[in-house]
């Protein structure tokens, strides 16, 4: 079973379609540990804030198979893909790690080491997992993690 992670994130009715997005995780994968909920501004573009959080969950599929699921569920979350990198979305779900695999541009995913709204709740879940690339845990990169411009707040009773 690999053991899989991905972040989620919404800044269009953030309540609603994380937690639809979440029911349709857990019908797709099963048992999810979830990071605390965390709001932060949008990053590369003006825009309402995001909430963010990282889930946790193990699976027999591969990683086709998991990033196929992911994109169906985000179309079901009324997701609108645009050729803007930077946008508002209702729902975003990206896979920052799938075992210690290593594909190009792929996984892990590179806003691991970039962004406070994905380190600090990877850290939370998987703070003795190791970095497959930097092979430091990450609760030692959160730990050295210039947090300067940064600026996140728990979503209280998600």
């Amino acid at each position: 079973m690999a053991q899989v992670y991905i972040s989620i994130g919404s800044n269009i009715e953030p309540n609603r379609y994380i937690r639809a997005g979440l029911a349709d995780m857990e019908e797709n994968f099963g048992t999810l540990t979830l990071s605390t909920v965390y709001e932060s501004e949008a990053v590369g573009f003006k825009g309402d804030n995001f909430y963010n959080l990282v889930a946790r969950f193990e699976t027999d599929w591969d990683i086709t198979q998991v990033m196929r699921t992911l994109r169906l569920i985000e179309e079901h979350n009324d997701r609108k893909r645009t050729d803007k990198r930077f946008s508002a979305r209702t729902l975003d779900l990206d896979i920052l790690l799938y075992d210690d695999l290593i594909i190009e541009e792929t996984v892990p995913r590179d806003e691991i080491l970039k962004y406070a709204f994905v380190l600090l709740p990877l850290s939370e879940i998987a703070p003795n997992l190791k970095h497959p690339v930097t092979h430091q845990t990450y609760a030692e990169l959160w730990r050295d993690f210039d947090q300067k411009g940064y600026e996140l707040w728990r979503v209280e009773g998600f």
